[in-house]
């Protein structure tokens, strides 16, 4: 099916994509045509479905063919999910061709899902499943809902799965996004969710795909620029038109194939030399133009053309105004509508993290950390927590709060990385009902307003876009909030805790972070050290442990693995050793004690690039490292590393990835190739690697 047949029918990236209502005619007829292919495929209902995995190197293979699809769509699956949390459900990606990418999920309904492969490696086609909303989406190119019976397999029937394609922006499917859930649970809504989540992914790749060319970016009222309502539309430095998404089309009232008829000024009304100059005068702010079709639109662009005269460079910018556009009363939170966050679901399965005395295992740095935080403790001064990625600077910031005054209100985490740039804003300040279209009828009290009384925690600060760090800022410096599509402020009293990876410093001396915010969060700062640079690593294994295995005989780890460990840099820090361990907890059983075999290959292989030289296992080697089961763990330091391992292993794998970078230009997919490894190890290491080495 061309974009253009998409176009006829009203779906695909070119148009509406309304998915017929469950049980109606067009949506029967859908399935029925469905049902006949998957007979001709030779399949039939009784069959046990196919359970085969793609080998890990197929798998990986196909990641990094689909790198691009991924890193635009795992941050809209984290909100997707984040909205449908606990209600028996999981959130998936796959390629075009059905293989499963990525997936998130409640973990009651894991369980379930492992049963028919709902995972990643699992090829979910018409061909493989037979009817089934991922493959028939992706055949059709259109969303579906397939509901219990209606999978053509008997064994998937107890599902509901609502999917929807996404295409790129040329028009061409690139894979789909999928929610599935027990049949039991299904909401009418679900499917308007991925299909919103699968526009915000489409509208995501623009800037990416295209770096040199002039996006406009556009809608009649101005509160809606930057949202997912917004219309886009691609032109060639000259003006010629080269593509649109859904939102722009209708605005225009233009189907892909006619507005490849126009140009930059026969839609606009203006020649782009002086489009060029409003943009340049526009500074921040929105400009006004005017449609073929009389329409007035507020319009931001990025100019990122070459100027014909002088070889210079010009770009600008305008972003819309944060003013308000309704004069309406935010309302103050209420915990019955508590915002559902992975981190607040993660701190209640791991309410024994709750303090700052539990994470004191024994290294001194860390301990310094905590005494430091013990003087703050009730004085209202901001803390930043500054570290690597997975040093735990999400559970400090849990444990600063329940041992603090304002323990007994809202702990509100906010991932600044995570969370689209589009939706961030509505996130953190909320909006009133009618702010805007997709706007939930009550509207949202936000992230900020929630936390009033109790601690508001950005992590990833570095990541939070530059026009909305003034807009922080001021909520920060005059203790008010004004949600979106409000006209009056709300009082709001939170303590505030950050943490970042970045050095905030160098990004303010280039420009991309306020000093001034700065100087308003780093009331005081502390670090929190790497894994390779602490001393309690024996100790947080054993705790680590046992909160994975409940087994009443506390499961062990031999000495040959424990070496291993402390000559390991860890480029992951506790959320790769956490990984590692419970994954190695389901090889072993929980029955017996953890050896080299049961490690995952992708750590071995990180090893073996390392060129990482260990012993034969000897008696003495293979003995056990274990708790007694009636005593906590020791808080003493175990003995040190060897003074050389960790530091050997790092040169060696740093040096290896350097060569290979440098030899490829800068191109990871070849690099790790060459290496052997994931294109995710190399990025891991990013931050210890030469700036050089990038191309």
């Amino acid at each position: 099916m061309t974009p253009n047949d998409r176009t006829a029918k009203g779906g695909g990236s070119y148009g509406p994509l309304n998915s017929p209502s469950l049980n109606s005619p067009e949506h029967e007829s859908l399935i029925g045509s469905s049902r006949q292919r998957s007979q001709a495929y030779g399949l039939r209902e009784m069959d046990a479905p196919d359970f085969s995995v793609a080998g890990r190197g197929l798998l990986n293979q196909t990641l990094e063919e689909n790198s691009f699809l991924y890193q635009h769509a795992a941050p809209v699956m984290e909100t997707l999910y984040q909205q449908i949390a606990n209600t028996q459900s999981m959130v998936l990606l796959t390629t075009r061709s059905g293989m499963v990418l990525h997936s998130l999920g409640d973990a009651d309904f894991l369980e379930k899902a492992s049963q028919v492969a709902l995972a990643p490696g699992v090829d979910w086609s018409e061909k493989s499943k037979g009817t089934n909303a991922i493959g028939t989406a992706l055949t059709e190119e259109h969303p579906v809902v397939v509901h219990g019976s209606q999978h053509f397999l008997e064994a998937n029937r107890f599902l509901t799965c609502s999917c929807t394609p996404i295409f790129d922006p040329y028009g061409k499917v690139m894979g789909a996004l999928d929610v599935t859930g027990d049949h039991r649970s299904y909401h009418q809504h679900t499917m308007a969710l991925a299909r919103m989540s699968a526009q915000m992914i489409e509208n995501h790749m623009y800037a990416d795909v295209f770096p040199k060319e002039i996006i406009v970016r556009f809608h009649a009222r101005a509160e809606f620029l930057g949202t997912l309502m917004e219309g886009i539309a691609v032109f060639t430095g000259d003006g010629r038109f080269v593509t649109a998404n859904r939102s722009a089309q209708f605005q225009l009232t233009l189907s892909a194939n006619a507005l490849g008829a126009h140009t930059f000024s026969s839609l606009f009304g203006v020649s782009i030399s002086q489009f060029h100059d409003r943009v340049r005068t526009a500074g921040t702010r929105p400009m006004n133009l005017c449609l073929h079709n009389g329409v007035t639109v507020c319009c931001i662009s990025d100019v990122k053309s070459r100027m014909p005269f002088g070889g210079m460079h010009f770009g600008a910018t305008a972003s819309a105004s944060d003013e308000p556009a309704a004069d309406t009363q935010a309302k103050a939170p209420a915990k019955a509508d508590a915002p559902s966050t992975a981190a607040s679901r993660d701190a209640q399965r791991r309410e024994s993290l709750s303090s700052l005395r539990y994470l004191d295992t024994g290294d001194t740095q860390v301990a310094a950390v905590i005494q430091k935080l013990y003087k703050v403790r009730g004085r209202d001064i901001p803390v930043m927590i500054l570290g690597e990625t997975g040093t735990g600077k999400d559970l400090l910031a849990q444990a600063i709060h329940n041992d603090s005054p304002r323990a007994g209100n809202n702990f509100v985490s906010v991932n600044c990385a995570s969370i689209p740039e589009t939706l961030i804003e509505s996130e953190l300040f909320g909006y009133e009902e009618g702010a805007f279209t997709g706007a939930k009828r009550k509207g949202s009290v936000g992230k900020v307003l929630f936390a009033n009384g109790g601690t508001l925690f950005l992590d990833e600060i570095g990541d939070m876009p530059k026009h909305l760090q003034a807009r922080l800022l001021r909520v920060l410096q005059e203790r008010k909030v004004s949600p979106l599509g409000a006209g009056k402020e709300v009082e709001v009293d939170v303590a505030v805790i950050c943490a970042t990876n970045k050095n905030l410093k160098d990004m303010i001396a280039r420009g991309e972070f306020r000093e001034d915010l700065y100087y308003r969060l780093n009331g005081l700062v502390v670090r929190l050290p790497a894994l390779r640079e602490r001393q309690d690593l024996e100790v947080v294994t054993r705790k680590i442990l046992a909160s994975v295995c409940h087994s009443p005989t506390p499961i062990g780890i031999s000495n040959q693995v424990m070496n291993l460990f402390h000559q390991f840099p860890w480029p992951g820090n506790f959320r790769q050793l956490y990984n590692l361990l419970r994954t190695a907890v389901v090889m072993v059983g929980c029955n017996e004690d953890i050896q080299m075999h049961h490690l995952p290959d992708d750590f071995l292989e990180e090893v073996q690039m390392a060129d990482l030289v260990l012993p034969r296992a000897s008696v003495k080697q293979m003995e056990v490292i274990r708790p007694a089961p009636e005593q906590a763990p020791a808080m003493t330091a175990p003995s040190a590393p060897p003074p050389f391992a960790s530091t050997k292993l790092e040169n060696v794998a740093l040096g290896a990835m350097a060569q290979a970078l440098r030899s490829t230009g800068g191109n990871v997919s070849v690099a790790a190739k060459m290496l052997g490894v994931s294109r995710n190890t190399i990025y891991r290491k990013k931050a210890l690697l030469p700036a050089d080495v990038w191309g």
